[in-house]
């Protein structure tokens, strides 16, 4: 099984993006996938936890997440002495940041860095890096093909953010492929 930690702020989208992952692996690839949030107080800028799992068997276990093999960080002032713990060794943390060589040494953890903010705003006009980070992670993981996780955008957005939020992920794949993993 693979578990996804997702760190936001409350107005981000980590919730959906969660979903959006867990909807590309379960409906268009035949995988199991889980999808749920953990809040604290539920206000724009708080922050908010999300938590995906994907296996190819089905899911038994519906507690949160104990080991992740990735963590997605959609604001790095989410990040503290505490964001590398209950993860795998082997764990990779997806930052959305302006600085990548500020994170190049996260505890010894390999990181991918992406400025997911300035093409929100570029794209979207707002703030919103979910989709960003989604088109990241999957490019860092390989958990869902890009189709898929174009189609489960196509999926579960309005049509009026589909083609926007999908040019999101699309460039941000593109870039995060194109950097030496």
């Amino acid at each position: 099984m693979k578990e996804i930690r997702w760190h936001g702020r409350g107005g981000q989208g980590g919730f959906t993006v969660s979903r959006l992952l867990g909807i590309a692996a379960a409906i268009f690839e035949g995988k199991h996938a889980l999808a749920f949030p953990a809040f604290g107080p539920e206000r724009r800028g708080a922050p908010v936890l999300a938590f995906t799992k994907i296996s190819d068997e089905k899911i038994r276990d519906r507690s949160e997440i104990q080991s992740c093999d990735y963590v997605v960080v959609m604001d790095e002032t989410l990040i503290n002495a505490g964001i590398t713990s209950r993860v795998k060794p082997s764990c990779t943390f997806v930052v959305n940041t302006t600085d990548a060589a500020r994170y190049k040494e996260l505890d010894g953890f390999k990181v991918v860095a992406v400025d997911a903010t300035s093409l929100a705003l570029e794209v979207l006009k707002r703030p919103i890096t979910n989709t960003a980070m989604y088109g990241a992670l999957v490019a860092a993981s390989g958990f869902v093909s890009l189709e898929s996780a174009l189609k489960s955008i196509e999926h579960e957005m309005k049509p009026s953010l589909v083609g926007p939020n999908q040019e999101i992920v699309r460039r941000v794949y593109e870039l995060v492929k194109s950097q030496a993993l």
